[in-house]
């Protein structure tokens, strides 16, 4: 394990640390998976997933709201952002997964809330469906309950046939992103589609679509029996925002709807998005015990 202490730059860019993070490397035997830990060590554990074409550092602006009483873990999934991108690896949900619970398992971490936005909610799913002694909670933001949801043209994304993205193709791919009047997307989450092969930018598209072909997610986490949150921007141009209603099949769901945000609210209203999850994790946190 190799292990630096560092942050991102560009204040202006809204997805700069609030402090020095450990961030490490972490070696499995399909590609080395970059982690970022802030926090308590001692204190519950949130596991954060990033969605597609995305990566840990999606949540940076969050991670100030949340590590003051938890040990706040995020990874990039493998194909993204730090983490190794192997022409041969294998990008299915339940892969993607297994190697988040590889990552947790590394830590020595027992039980954590998974949080994830968009489809890194897929990921999250299937790990509680694989390892539900390890996950205690799981809240999803502005992740869409199944296909019949989905909003944005398939074009933006599949149109893209040279590689990397000119910055014009970028920012029409990034523009259903965010709802926010006046939100300027962060150079940084658009370096981070431009360091993906385009291989892993189309491999991980069609990972998700095809786990949510196979069942929605109401009705994985419904057999699951775990607590469930989920926040959705209420101006989300990626998923219907009125599809949120369908987690209610899950018993006990709370549904919060953030109104005047979009598909990012996590980046567009960090406070507000955190006020939910705080309140969520602070019922549902398993303490480490000492």
């Amino acid at each position: 394990m190799n292990v630096s202490d560092g942050s991102y730059a560009n204040d202006d860019a809204g997805v700069a640390e609030a402090s020095p993070v450990s961030a490490s490397s972490l070696s499995l035997e399909d590609g080395d998976i970059h982690v970022c830990q802030d926090g308590p060590r001692d204190a519950p554990a949130l596991l954060l997933i990033h969605g597609s074409a995305s990566s840990g550092r999606s949540w940076a602006p969050m991670v100030r709201l949340l590590s003051g009483s938890h040990h706040v873990i995020r990874i990039d999934l493998l194909g993204h952002g730090r983490s190794a991108k192997p022409a041969d690896g294998s990008y299915a949900i339940p892969d993607q997964a297994r190697r988040a619970a590889a990552v947790l398992d590394r830590l020595g971490i027992e039980h954590a809330v998974v949080v994830a936005h968009s489809s890194g909610g897929t990921v999250a799913t299937a790990l509680a469906e694989q390892r539900s002694e390890l996950v205690t909670a799981l809240a999803l933001v502005n992740t869409g309950p199944s296909l019949a949801a989905y909003l944005a043209p398939d074009s933006a994304a599949t149109g893209i046939l040279q590689w990397p993205p000119t910055d014009e193709q970028l920012r029409e791919l990034a523009s259903t992103g965010f709802s926010r009047p006046g939100y300027q997307v962060p150079e940084e989450l658009l370096d981070d589609v431009r360091s993906m092969t385009h291989h892993t930018f189309l491999a991980t598209m069609q990972a998700t679509r095809s786990y949510l072909e196979q069942r929605p997610l109401p009705d994985r986490l419904a057999v699951l029996g775990k607590p469930l949150l989920v926040i959705f921007g209420a101006d989300d141009r990626r998923w219907r925002s009125s599809a949120a209603r369908e987690y209610r099949a899950v018993a006990g769901a709370e549904v919060e709807l953030l109104p005047g945000l979009g598909h990012s609210p996590l980046l567009e209203d960090p406070p507000r998005t955190a006020v939910p999850l705080l309140a969520f994790t602070a019922k549902h946190a398993v303490p480490v015990e000492r």
